[in-house]
């Protein structure tokens, strides 16, 4: 580990002045002192905003929910308000690594997470999101893992977080505060494809710290859920993944929200599978049909082929589950 300093900071505006100047926030550190040991990150300085005031949550006044940006993952997985309207958010995060890590790791932290591809992690391989121009060892490599929607040339690494394609999912929006003030950006529109640029993964500006993440009120009855498939049931990556939101009025499914994990460069909306869905009586046609669109588009690699069918099964099954016809 290369020589940094450190600050602990106490609001908002110190936190963006010190980030301003090339600091780089650390809250539960379950990823970024990783990264560090293993000399893939390098900062200077560190800016520990633990102590800041983003640890609640709250309902929005239209009813909404608004996630603070240090909420633990373990605290918010258990919070009975996320529980009650988005239990998609709990359970995402409670199928994500370990009880201890949900302990330590925060909401802000866990979508700003960097992938988990082992030729990113190891110095030695050529990585362009690590040191652009450099190539991109995972497409001629083993690359069972990886990404066959939103890959590029440069890049065919997933992100790694479960509970950001619930956020996806349900079209929530993050909230920032930096240098020019506070704004908000659409979750669709914060996280990065890889493109020709993979080394810039998110919508962050210089100094830009996140402070919340807010899930918009959603037409009631809701239902919904998330389902990881992954090698072993315990502290592991998705192989892929579905979260799914139904309101069904009337006999008649009026809202659809689905994303996916695990096959994506980022979290994967799929608009086409709600296109199918919006309109029509919930039945086991219905979910096949639509479920048969969750890979439009995809582009496997030499050792992910497989990954296609395997989305268009685990979208297939949560929409059942959901849906209450399985």
């Amino acid at each position: 580990m290369h020589p940094f300093s450190y600050t602990r900071v106490s609001d908002t505006h110190e936190a963006v002045n010190a980030g301003s100047r090339g600091g780089r926030y650390i809250a539960g550190g379950t990823t970024l002192v990783d990264l560090m040991r293993e000399t893939v990150e390098r900062p200077e300085t560190l800016v520990d905003i633990s102590g800041l005031p983003l640890d609640k949550v709250t309902v929005t006044e239209r009813g909404g929910l608004r996630i603070g940006a240090l909420v633990s993952m373990s605290e918010a997985a258990a919070h009975p308000k996320v529980r009650t309207l988005y239990p998609v958010v709990s359970q995402a995060l409670e199928l994500s690594a370990s009880a201890q890590l949900r302990n330590m790791a925060t909401i802000g932290g866990n979508i700003m997470q960097r992938t988990r591809c082992t030729y990113f992690r190891d110095v030695t391989a050529a990585c362009n999101k690590r040191e652009p121009g450099s190539g991109c060892s995972a497409r001629d490599g083993f690359n069972r893992m990886h990404a066959i929607l939103g890959t590029s040339d440069d890049c065919v690494a997933t992100h790694p977080s479960d509970v950001a394609v619930a956020f996806a999912a349900l079209e929530a929006t993050v909230h920032l505060v930096g240098p020019d003030g506070e704004r908000r950006v659409p979750f669709a529109d914060f996280l990065l494809r890889p493109g020709t640029t993979p080394k810039r993964e998110h919508a962050l500006g210089q100094g830009e710290l996140i402070t919340a993440v807010e899930i918009p009120p959603l037409p009631r009855p809701l239902k919904s859920g998330y389902l990881k498939v992954r090698d072993r049931q315990s502290y592991e990556f998705a192989l892929t993944s579905a979260a799914v939101a139904l309101h069904v009025r009337g006999g008649v499914i009026r809202e659809a929200k689905v994303a996916a994990g695990g096959v994506g460069t980022v979290p994967w909306k799929l608009p086409a599978v709600e296109e199918h869905l919006i309109g029509h009586r919930p039945s086991e046609s219905l979910w096949a049909s639509a479920a048969a669109r969750a890979a439009d588009g995809s582009r496997p690699l030499q050792h992910n082929g497989f990954k296609a069918e395997l989305l268009k099964r685990t979208v297939e099954r949560q929409l059942r589950i959901v849906g209450g016809t399985k």
